[in-house]
C-alpha cells in the first residue's frame, strides 16, 4: 500500500471514530452562555437607563433655555406645547398637555397654568414610567432653571 493510501485510510478510521461533541462538552457551552448571559443583561439594563436619564436631563435644560428667551419675548413663562412648537417638537410626543418622550413624561404643575401664573414661575416634572419593578425616576425644572433629581434620592 502506498503511502497515500495508508494516510487516506488513516483519515477514514479517525472520521469514523468521531461524530460531533459530546454531551459535555454541550453543556458545558450552555453553562458559558448563561453566566455571560446573567452577567451582561444586568448591565444593558443599567447602561440604557443611565442613557434615558441623560436625555432627559439634556431636555429638561433646553426646556429651560427655551422658557428664558419665551419669557423675554412674551413676559410670560410658556406652556410645554408653546416650548415643545419653538424647539421644532424635539421635546417629544404631545399627548393632551403632557409630553411624551422615551419612558419620560413631562408635565407641568399646575396641568394648564393661567398666563397670570406663568407671568411668575413654572413648574415642570419629568417621572419615569413604571415598567414592572423598575426604579422610578422623576427631576423637576423650576423659573430658577435649576433641575432638581426628586426620586430615587
Amino acid at each position: 500500500m502506498s503511502l497515500i493510501g495508508r494516510g487516506y485510510k488513516e483519515m477514514q478510521n479517525r472520521n469514523k471514530e468521531e461524530h460531533g461533541f459530546s454531551l459535555i462538552e454541550l453543556l458545558l457551552v450552555v453553562v458559558i452562555i448563561g453566566i455571560i448571559a446573567a452577567l451582561a443583561v444586568p448591565a444593558y439594563q443599567k447602561a440604557t437607563r443611565a442613557a434615558e436619564n441623560s436625555t432627559t436631563f439634556a431636555t429638561m435644560r433646553t426646556i429651560a433655555q427655551t422658557q428664558v428667551g419665551f419669557y423675554s419675548q412674551n413676559s410670560r413663562f410658556g406652556r410645554l406645547n408653546e416650548v415643545n412648537a419653538i424647539v421644532g417638537h424635539s421635546l417629544g410626543t404631545e399627548v393632551g398637555d403632557k409630553i411624551v418622550r422615551n419612558k419620560f413624561t413631562f408635565e407641568m404643575n399646575p396641568v394648564t397654568p393661567t398666563d397670570a401664573e406663568l407671568k411668575e414661575k413654572y413648574f415642570i416634572s419629568a417621572t419615569r414610567s413604571v415598567v414592572g419593578d423598575d426604579i422610578v425616576y422623576r427631576y423637576e425644572l423650576t423659573q430658577t432653571g435649576e433641575i432638581e433629581q426628586v426620586f430615587p434620592l
